[in-house]
């Protein structure tokens, strides 16, 4: 789920990156300012992925960061395409639904990520029989 989680943030971020660049240097449909918060955030969510996919602490609250400036600059771009909050609602709740799905998945594979939950790493699993040089030395 983690490795799903991560190339799902990392392909949304590339998305917003390549798009923004080429609104920006292309159509030019938004301002320039908008272009530039989208391909930040878009490289912030990228970055976060890799940081996510290493189980790296932070990088889950990095990609959160990332996924709410992502909503925050689509919900203005959408304002100037769409221009009627009626049409606006539906790709709104389908992008916000998309991230709630990213992070969960994020965070459920997190905790499958050292192996099998079932096992506690704490507790030695047999126990110390004593050095090497104990255990060599014929008993008279």
């Amino acid at each position: 789920m983690l490795r799903l989680a991560a190339l799902g943030m990392f392909l949304y971020g590339l998305h917003d990156v390549v798009v923004g660049a080429a609104d920006l240097l292309g159509a030019g449909t938004l301002e320039w300012w908008a272009n530039v918060w989208r391909m930040l955030a878009g490289a912030m969510l990228a970055l976060a992925a890799a940081l996510v996919r290493v189980s790296m602490p932070g990088g889950l609250a990095l990609a959160v960061a990332a996924l709410l400036g992502l909503q925050s600059i689509s919900l203005h771009n959408d304002a100037h395409f769409y221009g009627r909050l009626d049409l606006m609602v539906l790709p709104q709740t389908l992008r916000a639904v998309f991230a709630a799905t990213l992070v969960a998945l994020a965070h459920f594979g997190w905790g499958m990520v050292g192996g099998n939950p079932a096992e506690d790493p704490s507790e030695p699993s047999a126990p110390d029989s004593g050095s090497l040089r104990d255990r060599d030395v014929p008993k008279s």
